[in-house]
């Protein structure tokens, strides 16, 4: 349909009702980039405009769906960008239009009247379950894994998805604690629609995707607005705009500065490990006298 830098978007000839996203940036595991939220907008706006398509497939190249944000570009890159806004005190409006814009480009596959589906295996992890939440459906391979684990540091789902897709107590299990669960447990909570052995995953989707497709474009239409609706309603527009403001605080709240400095100096591999382990993450006055002494190593010529 159209050429991209981290997604390809096209429909088998066999099967031209579907269109079939596949990020497309496997040496990163599909890690999100600056360009990628903007990409996937565009074409589902493709896929929107084409008649014949009647529901969408999103899937990931390589080894996962989408493993996060790019914690090279995000974490461990040294010049200022607006969501870690060092040069001049932090402005949290600059940091809010930016991350809300990656929210409303996720959210194109919500509001998209073509039903979406996220085909994952390998990680849905951070920004990727962003991604893979959006989409009306979620089928899972049973080893897949689905978290968000920057809830323990440096990050806020800025869809705030989970409540809506899992309910208010297994939501707070996975926002308090950042674990990820399989793909098995997800169809087990209810969070997965389907959860099949990876070698079945495609087959299952597109079993699914055919089904679908097999119903009038205007009827799609009607029933996803109306679900959809519900889930306005019940203030997920509000919830939103409260976790991307909350958003950019944990990244430049103590806790969150701490975290930057630490992955700055020793690399976002080992900063990941400490926020993952269940060790303590320093907060408060310990975490600005331990960001302050990693700032100065940074300075160091």
């Amino acid at each position: 349909m159209s050429e991209f830098t981290t997604l390809k978007i096209y429909k088998d000839p066999r099967q031209p009702r579907i269109a079939r996203l596949q990020l497309n940036r496997p040496g990163k595991l599909n890690a999100i980039n600056s360009a990628m939220p903007g990409e996937i907008r565009r074409a589902v706006e493709l896929a929107e405009a084409d008649p014949e398509v009647h529901v969408i497939i999103v899937e990931g190249a390589g080894a996962a769906f989408c493993a996060g944000y790019d914690l090279n570009e995000y974490a461990e890159g040294q010049d200022d960008h607006p969501c870690r806004q060092e040069k001049t005190p932090w402005d949290p409006l600059v940091d809010y239009a930016m991350m809300k814009r990656h929210t409303e480009d996720f959210m194109s596959l919500w509001r998209s009247s073509k039903p979406t589906i996220a085909k994952v295996h390998g990680y849905a992890v951070a920004g990727g379950s962003d991604i893979a939440l959006c989409c009306d459906l979620l089928v899972m391979a049973d080893d897949a894994r689905i978290g968000y684990m920057p809830t323990r540091v440096w990050g806020c789902p800025t869809t705030a998805m989970w409540t809506y897709r899992l309910g208010a107590a297994r939501a707070k299990q996975m926002m308090f604690t950042g674990d990820t669960i399989t793909g098995a447990r997800a169809a087990d909570w209810g969070l997965a629609n389907i959860s099949v052995p990876v070698e079945e995953l495609d087959r299952a989707t597109i079993e699914l995707a055919e089904r679908i497709a097999g119903v009038p474009n205007s009827h799609l239409a009607m029933h996803k607005l109306v679900v959809n609706q519900v889930l306005l309603t019940m203030g997920l527009e509000q919830a939103q705009t409260l976790a991307t403001v909350f958003d950019g605080v944990t990244r430049h709240n103590p806790e969150g500065m701490w975290f930057r400095r630490y992955a700055q100096v020793e690399g976002f591999k080992r900063a990941v490990e400490w926020r993952d382990s269940g060790r303590p993450i320093p907060e408060g006055d310990e975490a600005r006298d331990l960001a302050a002494g990693l700032e100065s190593q940074l300075r160091r010529p």
